[in-house]
């Protein structure tokens, strides 16, 4: 099963479209939140279209599960026919169990801890990351549109035959990680 696995989209309609490629066959997307809207703190890039990603969101023949991010809001839902309002969702997938939480409000040791996952998923800082917690693996899947990672390059992740793969939006492969 192949699992795509982007967050902090933050509207931008040309990064979707590039990560949706990179999810060709994909099974489900997994997004940790910051979907629509851009964020005060954040430049609005030239393809920000909020609406028109909800509706190519809307359309999408892949299922989408979502954290709620910091960036979320209350109209951005009744732009989205899928649910983005629960701080963490957990789900199973491919035998594997699943948290997706946006990264803001929960430290990751806490919900390892609690709920003793095996993939921790988060966004929030922009920076693509996989690492270890004992039997938890984090993945943050850094930003396909205002990365803040040194090299400033956008990425998504994808999960497949029990393997993490942090992308670049032209499909080259930044990390790879076995769960």
């Amino acid at each position: 099963m192949k699992i795509g696995v982007i967050s902090d989209t933050h509207g931008d309609l040309s990064a979707w479209q590039k990560a949706i490629k990179l999810f060709d066959e994909a099974e489900y997307i997994l997004h940790a939140g910051d979907v629509l809207y851009h964020g005060v703190f954040n430049p609005i890039v030239k393809s920000y279209n909020g609406k028109a990603l909800s509706e190519e969101i809307n359309a999408s023949s892949m299922p989408v599960i979502f954290a709620k991010g910091n960036c979320d809001s209350d109209v951005d839902q009744l732009a989205l026919k899928y649910p983005i309002s629960s701080l963490i969702t957990e789900t199973v997938l491919n035998g594997l169990n699943i948290l997706i939480h946006h990264g803001d409000k929960y430290p990751d040791e806490e919900l390892a801890d609690k709920y003793k996952p095996d993939v921790i998923i988060s966004g929030h800082t922009h920076v693509y990351e996989v690492k270890r917690l004992g039997k938890t693996v984090l993945l943050n899947p850094g930003s396909p549109s205002l990365p803040k990672n040194s090299d400033k390059i956008p990425t998504v992740a994808i999960i497949e035959d029990k393997t993490i793969k942090i992308l670049d939006l032209d499909g080259n492969t930044m990390l790879e990680e076995r769960i």
